[in-house]
């Protein structure tokens, strides 16, 4: 009879392994893509930057709307972006993995931890407090 245990265990050590990889190929796709339809133009002149440049569309790969439209486009930016994102959502599931495993072995102490570096992290990522 399997260790029901060490199979989640496993998947827990594998969560990080895997959205390390998973991460690293879309922002190499988004990398490829940006190569394919940039790779001959002229060196940018990084001296002067303007927020009113029409090319420059902070909306586009900073929301997750503007992110999946991108995406959907073949948007280098938004795919590097979506890189970003699974890479640190990687941690996290690893976090709330860590939490579904300490709750099923009733280690109350570990799953109380867990839980308040959970709620720490969420209300970081998503309010800013």
């Amino acid at each position: 009879m399997p260790n029901k245990h060490l199979d989640l265990q496993l998947l827990i050590a594998r969560t990080l392994r895997w959205g390390v990889a998973t991460a690293a190929t879309i922002a190499a796709i988004g990398g490829i893509i940006y190569l394919v339809q940039h790779g001959s133009d002229p060196m940018p002149d990084y001296q002067t930057f303007s927020y009113d440049d029409p090319a420059f569309r902070p909306a586009d790969y900073t929301t997750l709307d503007g992110i999946l439209e991108g995406i959907v486009s073949m948007n280098s930016r938004s795919w590097v972006q979506m890189g970003v994102i699974v890479l640190i959502l990687t941690p996290i599931l690893r976090v709330v993995l860590s939490l579904f495993d300490f709750l099923r072995e009733r280690d109350w102490l570990y799953s109380i931890i867990t839980a308040i570096v959970l709620a720490v992290i969420l209300c970081n990522s998503v309010g800013g407090f």
